[in-house]
């Protein structure tokens, strides 16, 4: 049995994305791990938060799922916030990370390594206007071959760096000009039977992105 934080990242812009397909997208993942058995606790940024209650859910959960929009390339702002406040408060009194990883009488020692959360997974689930096609391929303009989990390497980061195992992200594409949302929530319960039923090794989990259009 798994102890899930779900965090929903969707922040409402009036005009343009009112939440309805993140709020869904929330309660297909809820449904699917309780059904197997998992224990689900909801954060919803948006509806505010007590930064001491989110880091004691981060302590609680064996797997962190966050699910959002992609805005100008990268989660709404109030996630960023969201993580400066609760994993800096896991920093300061060492319940996150003990410390960079380095120290002075080990020069061998990398940085980013010395993260206390190494029980834990983390696991990105966007929505993007933006195409299947526009990822993992070398032609396209705008990302030059670039995964989305290349692209959310700053988001990831934050979580490796308190030493939580990284799963592969799952995206929904294209949602605004030509949606497939049923296909969408197959693959997304696909994805969440491969990487989040299991229990948590040693061994990192190869970086896969899933880039069919559904």
């Amino acid at each position: 049995m798994n102890n899930v934080l779900l965090i929903n990242a969707h922040q409402i812009y009036e005009g343009m994305s009112g939440g309805e397909l993140n709020r869904y997208l929330v309660e297909v993942v809820a449904s699917e791990l309780e059904s197997i058995g998992s224990v689900v606790k909801h954060t919803t940024i948006e509806a505010g938060y007590e930064i001491e209650e989110e880091v004691a859910k981060h302590l609680w959960a064996d797997l962190i799922i966050v699910q959002g929009p992609v805005y100008w390339f990268s989660l709404p702002w109030i996630h960023k916030k969201y993580t400066d406040e609760v994993l800096t408060a896991g920093l300061l009194d060492k319940r996150f990370v003990e410390d960079d990883g380095r120290t002075r009488k080990d020069r061998g020692m990398q940085y980013g390594t010395g993260g206390k959360m190494t029980d834990k997974r983390y696991m990105l689930s966007l929505t993007w206007n933006a195409p299947a096609e526009a990822f993992g391929d070398p032609g396209q303009f705008l990302f030059e071959g670039k995964t989305v989990d290349d692209i959310f390497v700053g988001n990831t980061a934050n979580y490796r760096f308190c030493g939580v195992q990284i799963l592969p992200s799952f995206s929904c594409y294209n949602v605004v000009k030509a949606p497939e949302i049923a296909a969408d929530v197959s693959r997304l319960k696909a994805h969440l039977k491969r990487y989040c039923q299991s229990v948590p090794t040693d061994q990192p989990m190869p970086a896969e992105t899933d880039t069919s259009a559904g």
